[in-house]
């Protein structure tokens, strides 16, 4: 299961309700910031989940209302608060220009307060562990290495309880080798292999995160199957000209991607302040039943 916060859902500039992009992604004991709006540390605070274990940040792309946030929140770094590391992942176009405004701008020859790494990345799987794994990909919009992010759980073969009771397999060590692929013999001399009492494999959940983005076409195969995506909608479709002329999307273009994908769930962000949320999410309803627009601080699980 992935977990994800939102701490900015507002266009280019912020609103009196909403910040600019970024948002939490967790998994167990991971976090996943991505993108850092200005004033992402602020929000970061009000949302109480705090700092703790927010070494990791995903950047979609190299546009200040995505990244401006890290002067302020490395400056934080400096005086208050303290982390092992921290790691900022993104497209080399992208990280010039966060060199440019950490190195720069906010520690002038200082050397940061804790191991700080820019790493580029292409896309392709970068992040990895026992049971999930993170993956970039292209994205369209204004400028290069723009990327957006698909988080999935390890396929898992799910524990049969029943069948191990019926094969009195006891509680403890013994079922975790099962679960872990091998087998055991139990105080009778019985022999129990892991397809005694695994089922067929599950895929695991998929969350798939989009920042700005102006066509769906080249990231349809990506979202294929998301039991969540999250995406953009700057421009209803009355100005979707307008939107094309930014390279951005409207809520018919995220809630028609939705559909071609066999999304289970949308969930729209990136609002301009010119729409109400009503009218946005009325537009995506009328295409894609299952879709939410997010507001600042919402929470939203995802699950397989």
């Amino acid at each position: 299961m992935f977990e994800i916060l939102f701490l900015g859902t507002s266009a280019s500039a912020p609103s009196a309700k909403r910040g600019l992009s970024a948002q939490i992604v967790s998994h167990n004991e991971y976090r996943f910031l991505v993108d850092c709006g200005e004033g992402t540390q602020r929000q970061i605070l009000q949302s109480g989940i705090g700092f703790k274990r927010l070494t990791r940040i995903l950047l979609t792309h190299g546009h200040l209302d995505h990244i401006l946030g890290l002067g302020g929140l490395l400056s934080t770094f400096l005086r208050w608060e303290a982390i092992e590391e921290l790691e900022i992942y993104g497209g080399r176009q992208t990280l010039d220009r966060v060199h440019d405004l950490l190195y720069g701008v906010v520690l002038r020859g200082n050397q940061p307060p804790m191991p700080l790494r820019l790493t580029e990345i292409k896309p392709g799987k970068f992040f990895e562990t026992e049971d999930f794994s993170v993956t970039a990909f292209p994205v369209t919009h204004r400028g290069p290495d723009c990327l957006g992010y698909a988080f999935e759980g390890k396929a898992r073969r799910p524990f049969l309880s029943e069948k191990a009771d019926a094969l009195g397999v006891p509680f403890g060590p013994e079922r975790s080798k099962l679960v872990a692929g091998e087998a055991i013999t139990l105080a009778d001399g019985k022999r129990v292999s892991p397809d005694d009492v695994l089922g067929p494999f599950e895929r695991g959940a998929k969350l798939v995160v989009v920042g700005d983005a102006g066509r769906t076409d080249d990231i349809l195969e990506t979202c294929r199957g998301a039991d969540a995506l999250v995406i953009e909608s700057t421009y209803l479709d009355e100005e979707a000209d307008m939107a094309k002329q930014f390279s951005h999307l409207t809520a018919r273009m995220g809630a028609e991607l939705a559909i071609k994908a066999g999304v289970k769930k949308l969930i729209l962000t990136h609002l301009s302040r010119r729409y109400r949320e009503k009218d946005v999410l009325a537009q995506a309803q009328a295409i894609f039943p299952n879709v939410s627009v997010a507001r600042d601080f919402d929470v939203f699980q995802v699950k397989r």
